[in-house]
């Protein structure tokens, strides 16, 4: 039998309609920066990748990137809870050296890694060393008449390359490379180390250090042939990443908090952030020191460019060619008679006082 509703008052229905004219919960804003910063490791403090974090005590504490600058994924208006998930982020790099440290600082109440398969918590990490964006998984392969198993040995990871971490690893490797480069995760091109004290299922802190290396072209099984990002000063790299956070082995639900405004970052480098390859910081700055470097512009020539790269403030510049010859310019050309090996010097003079620095033998000429 039919079941008459009862009568709303009017009352009632105003706010029935008022609750149902209500926006949707927009997702949650983040205020990115223009860039995101890499400390420059001084030669001499070279991080040990040891699962030992006091190495980047000298990293100031806005180069950390923490949960705030992350959105969720699997549901956009959710704001991190510190006491279920607190992770935070610093990288560096050595200048000469082709390599992007990193150091993974977590806390979670509940920590999934019992699995021996992608379930697993993971730090999934995507660099793009030269920043100039682009598929570079093989489902995102822009000529789909290419079959995708063959452009998986073709494209995937070739000119951007993607991580997926492990935190932590147990009875498994250290991550998997995403891609048919499987020499990209192995020394000399990548190291790693952690620090732990809990089970899986269970809360605690989780240290991880490991540093990758940039690839413009990596090549499946020919590390030779492959190209490694020159990392410049000054110079961006695209990177992004995204914290995956399992909790429990019965279900595959997992939130992915992620650096990226796009979700596809994990396959597409144009979705990357800028992240600045930083000079060193005042502190590790000598105030006053001659230094420089050169190139041979031309050999037949015998033509010689020198870079002055002194710090702190300079008056007067003096270089002794090693010839005879010298000159007062702070960036001098300068074209050799003769073939032969040369001491180049430098001297400076300014206001904190007078500096030297020689090359011995590093010009040589044919």
């Amino acid at each position: 039998m039919f079941k008459r509703l009862p009568m709303r008052t009017p009352l009632l229905y105003l706010l029935a309609f008022a609750m149902a004219a209500q926006p949707a919960t927009p997702p949650r804003a983040v205020d990115r920066p223009p860039f995101y910063k890499v400390f420059q490791f001084p030669p001499d403090k070279i991080p040990r990748i040891d699962g030992d974090p006091s190495d980047w005590d000298i990293v100031p504490d806005d180069y950390a990137i923490g949960m705030d600058q992350l959105t969720n994924d699997s549901n956009a208006t959710a704001r991190p809870d510190p006491k279920k998930i607190d992770v935070k982020i610093k990288v560096g790099w050595v200048k000469g050296l082709n390599r992007l440290y990193f150091l993974y600082e977590g806390y979670k109440d509940y920590w999934d890694f019992s699995q021996p398969n992608l379930h697993n918590d993971i730090f999934e990490l995507v660099v793009n060393g030269n920043h100039a964006g682009g598929p570079f998984i093989a489902r995102f392969r822009p000529d789909k008449s290419v079959p995708e198993t063959e452009a998986f040995f073709t494209m995937q990871g070739a000119q951007a390359q993607n991580y997926h971490i492990f935190t932590p690893a147990k009875d498994k490797d250290w991550c998997m490379a995403w891609g048919p480069q499987q020499w990209l995760k192995e020394l000399p091109y990548a190291n790693h180390a952690s620090q732990y004290n809990f089970q899986p299922g269970e809360g605690g802190k989780l240290v991880l250090e490991f540093y990758i290396t940039p690839f413009d072209l990596a090549l499946p099984d020919d590390p030779a042939h492959s190209v490694e990002t020159k990392l410049v000063e000054n110079n961006t790299v695209g990177i992004a990443w995204a914290i995956m956070d399992y909790r429990g082995p019965t279900t595959e639900h997992h939130d992915f908090w992620n650096l990226s405004s796009n979700h596809i970052m994990y396959g597409d480098a144009t979705y990357l952030l800028p992240f600045k390859l930083m000079p060193l910081e005042p502190a590790f700055v000598k105030p006053f020191e001659a230094k420089w470097t050169f190139k041979v512009a031309d050999m037949s020539k015998r033509l010689v460019a020198f870079q002055d790269e002194s710090t702190g403030t300079v008056t007067s510049w003096h270089w002794d060619f090693g010839d005879g010859t010298t000159s007062a310019e702070q960036n001098p050309q300068h074209t050799y008679a003769k073939a032969g090996n040369f001491i180049v010097i430098l001297d400076i003079e300014g206001p904190a006082g007078k500096s030297r620095f020689a090359r011995v033998w590093d010009v040589t000429l044919k």
